[in-house]
């Protein structure tokens, strides 16, 4: 299902909504847990400001978990992600929903994944990511794979690529040089 560069950027155009996995995604995979039952992620902040930047240019980015956590609310209200499902258990649930909401096609959503669950999704999407580090599986039901691990720039590279296909690049680099 591996795709050349130029047919890629042909698919990213048409992208409207960013679907993101969390843990192995957003997160390195690692959940940490204190004797208080607390939970700690560690997010990548340049991921971060990449999925600013899209919500600037005016894509929708949403969430789809299997886990429940306060920090993914946390992070995702920061970032400015109105979007969370937690929880799911059938991803393809939430999935349907923001279809519907946003009146998107299959063709004008990007999702990444970095494990099994996430397969269904991947061969739905219009343009599929697996994470560096994902299952095998995973990677052979993507289009692409980053260069970059889940919670080590991986979805900033998404999230680059996507405003590169759609010519934004250069407008958010002349914002940013501006004296």
């Amino acid at each position: 299902m591996k795709k050349t560069k130029k047919q890629l950027e042909k698919i990213a155009k048409k992208i409207k909504l960013l679907i993101l996995d969390v843990d192995g995604v957003l997160t390195d995979g690692s959940i940490i847990l204190d004797n208080e039952g607390n939970e700690f992620k560690s997010f990548h902040v340049r991921d971060g400001h990449g999925i600013k930047m899209l919500v600037r240019a005016g894509i929708v980015v949403a969430i789809i978990t299997g886990r429940q956590s306060k920090v993914v609310e946390r992070r995702a209200q920061e970032l400015g992600i109105a979007e969370v499902f937690q929880r799911c258990h059938d991803k393809r649930v939430a999935y349907n929903q923001l279809i519907e909401k946003y009146s998107v096609k299959d063709d004008e959503i990007a999702y990444i994944g970095d494990d099994i669950v996430d397969i269904s999704l991947l061969k739905k999407a219009g343009l599929s990511v697996a994470v560096a580090e994902a299952e095998n599986e995973v990677k052979n039901a993507a289009m692409m794979a980053t260069k970059n691990r889940g919670g080590r720039g991986a979805v900033r590279e998404v999230c680059d690529f996507l405003l590169k296909a759609k010519g934004l690049w250069k407008g958010i680099i002349d914002e940013y040089s501006k004296t």
